[in-house]
């Protein structure tokens, strides 16, 4: 793909033009400066312009008391403020969001945004997929089917889905 833009872990490449790229702060606090694991670009589509969210949330751990998703929940609540204040109406947001759509710490972007009608698409972990951690998500479109591709090398299997504009 000819246009990309790179930003900290994430990145984002496109058929079409990109603009407007920066970075999105969704760093939780307690977590070192310099972490950075949002972008956002505008795409100059033939539809229009659609805002590409990337994101990778923080890992949800297990400790002393069990499961630990505090900063994985905080970044979702950052994320979710840049997109409800995003002013391009079209919204895509592609990410290891380290949650399931069904994940209540996953509704500050859940609430904001469709999520798949279709596909199972377990991403996660790689070698035995017993999960579906990185999401695509719309706001003014349908991600109508999500599925897994063939394996990368990553711990994560990647995942395709169709969205349909408009």
């Amino acid at each position: 793909y000819p246009h990309h833009v790179v930003r900290g872990t994430v990145g984002l490449w496109s058929k079409y033009p990109l603009s407007g790229e920066r970075l999105v702060d969704i760093k939780p606090p307690g977590i070192a400066e310099g972490w950075s694991r949002g972008v956002r670009a505008v795409v100059d589509s033939p539809y229009g312009d659609i805002a590409a969210y990337v994101a990778h949330l923080p890992s949800v751990r297990v400790g002393a008391g069990g499961l630990t998703s505090e900063r994985r929940d905080e970044s979702a609540e950052l994320l979710g403020r840049a997109i409800a204040a995003e002013s391009v109406d079209t919204v895509i947001l592609l990410g290891d969001l380290n949650g399931a759509v069904e994940d209540r710490g996953l509704a500050p972007l859940t609430s904001r945004l469709n999520v798949a009608e279709r596909g199972f698409a377990f991403s996660f972990p790689a070698s035995l997929p017993l999960a579906r951690i990185d999401q695509v998500m719309a706001r003014s479109a349908t991600v109508g089917h999500i599925r897994t591709l063939p394996a990368t090398g990553s711990d994560h299997l990647p995942v395709a889905a169709r969205v349909t504009l408009g």
